[in-house]
């Protein structure tokens, strides 16, 4: 076109070479070009950044609020400059083939990048939106959009390559296959990472908001991000632990979920009895332990029921192992069960028991197994302790000991002052 040749005119016109008037004449133009690029993508991002705030301001949905905080009108702008730019060069560069082909494989590799600069802020602010729904809230929506931009490069990459290289794609196939094991090496964690991504999501492993114990890695908390690579772990003393997604599916690791769910959070935890504080309850001491209101009527009737046994069956009760007598630690069990019933911090309708383990060398182990009700940390934590600072605090009632390792501190004994 004639009003590119302008230049060129006034060139020929100052005594220059056709050579050196084409050349600069072609400068010139790409200096303008540039120049009006530049202005119409300064005064398109502007409208459409304003146009863009004005809906986002009007409309109920944060949606439009997102694609504002992630600059989708920017990158959309760059479009109209582009247009313009690919069909104004091929006119400015008809005389020169090899530029021309430069600036139009530039041109491509360019709309290509800001294709998926504005597929990407539209999906972040697709993610941040649904981030903000309950329903997709322990979602891991972060590694949905990152398959999706994988793929999106993995396409881009190759569509680069085709248009750079003039190749075809299946030359570009073969070479691929050729070379695949060095991009297996190179890209191996990224492909353990979707692999487990995709698992986790699948099987619903793990959740955003769960809390999740990885003794491997030292996390102990809540998850707060899972995308392809890592899962950050929000531990409880305010540090962030990254784990690898793979280890998820490789490693085992304790989800909380199922506890939080439902109804309580399980107690399962023994005292230590010593072996030999255990004996038979002798006659003359009952009545001292009906005054023990949570056993009381239980001593009445299970009394009762051995006397009558004892009596039918002629047991000679001159030696107390024989026939059947009531022991402490069995007097101690139920009075612990007893006191867990009644115990409103607990919930009476899951398992709840209390029940000998093995012995050991350390002695009776009396395990308590029940749920509280409040599955809150530091409630539970409280009732917990609670619990078992009765627990220990009854034991010297039933005539029994519990098991410690010998220490070198003495008690003072405010009893007798």
């Amino acid at each position: 076109m004639k009003i590119f040749n302008w230049a060129y005119k006034i060139l020929k016109n100052m005594d220059f070479s056709d050579t050196w008037a084409s050349y600069l004449n072609l400068a010139i133009n790409i200096v303008i070009l540039i120049a009006i690029a530049y202005i119409l993508d300064y005064i398109f991002k502007k409208i459409l950044i304003i146009i863009l705030a004005i809906v986002a301001e009007k409309t109920k949905s944060s949606f439009d609020d997102f694609l504002v905080a992630n600059k989708t009108a920017k990158y959309v702008a760059h479009l109209v400059p582009l247009y313009f730019i690919s069909k104004v060069v091929p006119v400015i560069l008809k005389n020169f083939v090899y530029w021309e082909s430069f600036f139009g494989k530039s041109v491509k590799v360019y709309m290509v990048f800001l294709s998926l600069w504005i597929i990407r802020s539209i999906f972040n602010s697709l993610k941040d939106y649904l981030k903000e729904k309950p329903k997709f809230s322990d979602k891991p929506i972060d590694s949905y959009t990152q398959v999706i931009m994988i793929i999106l490069w993995v396409y881009a990459i190759t569509y680069l390559v085709l248009i750079l290289f003039d190749t075809n794609f299946k030359t570009l196939l073969g070479t691929f296959g050729a070379i695949s094991a060095i991009i297996i090496l190179i890209f191996k964690d990224t492909i353990l990472g979707l692999v487990a991504s995709i698992q986790v999501t699948v099987n619903d492993t793990v959740r955003i908001g769960d809390w999740i114990t990885i003794d491997k890695f030292g996390a102990d908390g809540d998850v707060i991000e899972i995308n392809l690579a890592t899962v950050k772990v929000k531990n409880f003393d305010n540090t962030t632990t990254t784990v690898p997604t793979y280890s998820l599916i490789s490693d085992s690791f304790r989800n909380w979920r199922g506890m939080q769910n439902s109804n309580g959070r399980r107690i399962k935890r023994h005292i230590l009895i010593k072996e030999n504080s255990v004996r038979f309850i002798h006659p003359s001491e009952i009545d001292h332990f009906k005054k023990i209101q949570l056993i009381t009527s239980y001593i009445e009737h299970r009394q009762s029921d051995i006397e009558k046994f004892n009596t039918n069956n002629g047991i000679n009760k001159e030696l107390a192992i024989n026939g059947r007598n009531l022991t402490n630690l069995g007097l101690f069990r139920k009075y612990l069960t007893s006191y867990l019933e009644s115990h409103a911090g607990i919930n009476k309708e899951m398992n709840l028991m209390v029940r000998h383990l093995q012995p050991t060398d350390k002695g009776i182990p009396i395990e308590i197994y029940a749920f509280v009700s409040d599955k809150r940390w530091i409630n539970y934590e409280h009732i917990m302790a609670d619990i078992f600072d009765h627990i220990i605090a009854s034991v010297n009632y039933f005539d029994l000991e519990i098991f410690e390792l010998p220490s070198n501190s003495n008690r003072k004994d405010y009893s007798e002052e």
